[in-house]
């Protein structure tokens, strides 16, 4: 069971002895990241956090630095339909890190995802969003777009005629520790991405701001098409030989194969 496999990740306590990074991270954010109205972090500032986050290791947020292999011997490429569907039933584990009024919902949002191997997150988007990702530990198959701009739109031929998008791949790699901090933005920097376990893994996002619907900053997902699929005379000319850094992405419901809970954090406090 992958319960027990997180139970080892998730077996710290809160008061761990070692030197709390969280705390560190914590500042640097709430020292950095202010309401909208005034300007935004530096990237001077921006880059102190990646620097931070690159010195984050699973011990620093509760998380034991015990390696479990669940994949059987099957690697993310190679693993057969049953075992495949019996991996889908996994649940990625959420935790969040920090919550508050002054701090989670407003400004910076920190949380990890645990994925057992083969757990996708779907495509999906961070509206008006920066997103700093940390790898903790393991294998992760990262695939992110941005949009082209100016938009080009073409209406699709399936059920309800959707519009779909053109987008460019920004990222298309796996990606295992030991690895650097990566980091979206809300224009550029694969702001659409989708994310898949190689192996066990776990990923430390801080996003500013977090999702919020009233403020218009809705967690969208989307299926992405070959350029093939759709054809345009009006979008972007593309030379011979890079349709494949191009694809177009269709709105979707939220899938109903995303299959998360949540679970408490166990790493050193933070001090407010």
């Amino acid at each position: 069971m992958v319960f027990s496999l997180f139970r080892r990740y998730l077996s710290m306590g809160r008061h761990s002895h070692t030197s709390n990074k969280v705390q560190a991270l914590y500042d640097h954010c709430n020292a950095i990241f202010s309401p909208s109205s005034t300007p935004p972090p530096s990237s001077q500032a921006l880059h102190k956090l990646s620097s931070i986050l690159d010195t984050v290791q699973p011990s620093d947020v509760g998380l034991s630095e015990e390696t479990t292999d669940d994949d059987r011997g099957h690697g993310f490429f190679g693993i057969n339909q049953l075992n495949r569907a019996a991996r889908w039933a996994q649940p990625i584990t959420y935790i969040d890190i920090h919550e508050s009024d002054s701090f989670t919902c407003y400004l910076v949002q920190m949380c990890i995802f645990c994925f057992p191997t083969s757990s996708v997150i779907p495509l999906h988007d961070h509206p008006g969003m920066t997103v700093f990702s940390k790898i903790l530990y393991g294998s992760l198959h990262v695939k992110a777009y941005d949009w082209v701009e100016p938009p080009c739109t073409v209406e699709s031929k399936g059920p309800g005629h959707p519009q779909v998008r053109l987008a460019k791949l920004a990222v298309d790699k796996v990606m295992t520790t030991p690895c650097e901090t990566s980091v979206l933005y809300p224009k550029h920097g694969g702001n659409l991405h989708c994310f898949t376990a190689v192996t066990p893994c776990a990923v430390l996002d801080i996003l500013s701001p977090p999702y919020r619907e009233d403020e218009g900053r809705k967690c969208t997902y989307y299926h992405d098409y070959p350029y093939s699929t759709f054809s345009t005379q009006n979008g972007p000319k593309i030379c011979d030989g890079e349709e494949e850094e191009y694809a177009w992405l269709v709105e979707i419901g939220t899938p109903a194969d995303l299959y998360m809970r949540s679970r408490e954090y166990t790493g050193p406090a933070i001090q407010l």
